[in-house]
Parts: structure tokens; C-alpha cells; sequence
């Protein structure tokens, strides 16, 4: 069976009627009028009211685009966005100092971007410490003192949305 192209416009026995909107290498990606986007296996039966033909790439753009970002991740210094917790958005740190002198004001916004940077450069060297030409036992010994600084941070960990951001210390046994 030749493969539909993306615009294809397709009747779907459950779904009923629907556009392709990508076709991955095993898998059409179709919105329905009536249940949205659904994916159906290629060699799913359907109606096909009007076939689009063409090259048929069977690797999706967002595919592609999934690939490309974890590269840009895993070899550079970009980290995927971190997001602040609700109830911290668009608040205030206040720093009061115990001598009759003026307080300190800083939206929190700035200072969490400000704890993120610290976490993410502090996973950049431990990929540095991981890739260089130490031996083990310094990379241990310099990992250990990455994981201590973990712990000092999780103080922060309040103000991170997800947990999967959050900093994690050394585990007590």
C-alpha cells in the first residue's frame, strides 16, 4: 500500500473524518473533526476521500527536532528551562539586615534564574570532572565535594515548580 501524504483527508471507522497532519516511519498522525489528533498505525484500514501524493519523509519533524535538542543538551552548556513555582511568581526576596541599615530588595525572579545558573554550571563540571583525564579516585573525591554543594542548595528547592529540578545532596544510609 502507497503511503499517504501529510493533507491527505482520510474517513476513519472509529474516528470518523480526519487530515493527516504527519506520517512518522510507523505511524500516521491524523486530527479528526470529531476526537482530534489520533495516531493509527500505517497499515490501519481507512477510507482515503483524497490523497495527498508526494515524498513521504518517515522521520517527523518533531522527531528530528527531539534528537537535535537532546544533542544541544547533552554537549553544550543549554538546559532546558526551569520553571518557578506558582506561588513564587513575580514575588519579592527581602534581606533585612540585623544593623539599622537599608534592606535589600531583589524580585525573585532574578535571584531563582540566579539558583538555576549555579545548578546548571555545577552539572556542566561534573560533566567535565566525568569527561577528563583524572583517575577515579580524584574524580570521586571531586564528585563527593559536587554532591555536598547539592546538598547546601536544596534549601532552594522550594522555589523550583518541578521536583525533577529540584537539588539533591548526599544520601544518608
Amino acid at each position: 500500500m502507497k503511503l499517504l501524504g501529510i493533507g491527505s483527508r482520510i474517513k476513519h471507522a472509529e474516528h470518523g473524518l480526519g487530515v493527516v497532519t504527519n506520517v512518522t516511519s510507523k505511524h500516521y498522525w491524523v486530527t479528526f473533526i470529531e476526537s482530534g489528533l489520533e495516531t493509527i498505525d500505517l497499515d490501519e484500514s481507512v477510507e482515503v476521500i483524497e490523497a495527498v501524493d508526494g515524498e513521504v519523509d518517515t522521520v517527523s519533524f518533531y522527531e528530528v527536532e527531539k534528537v537535535m535538542k537532546n544533542l544541544l543538551q547533552r554537549w553544550s552548556d543549554l538546559t532546558p528551562a526551569v520553571a518557578i513555582a506558582d506561588k513564587w511568581k513575580g514575588g519579592k526576596l527581602v534581606m533585612e539586615p540585623g544593623t539599622p541599615t537599608q534592606s535589600k530588595e531583589v524580585p525573585i525572579d532574578t535571584f531563582f534564574h540566579k539558583i538555576v545558573m549555579v545548578r546548571d554550571r555545577l552539572r556542566v563540571m561534573e560533566q567535565k570532572i566525568n569527561a577528563s583525564n583524572l583517575d577515579d579516585a580524584e574524580k570521586v573525591e571531586l564528585q563527593q565535594y559536587i554532591t555536598r554543594i547539592y546538598g547546601s542548595l536544596t534549601t532552594f528547592n522550594v522555589l523550583f515548580k518541578s521536583q525533577s529540578d529540584y537539588f539533591v545532596g548526599e544520601k544518608t544510609k
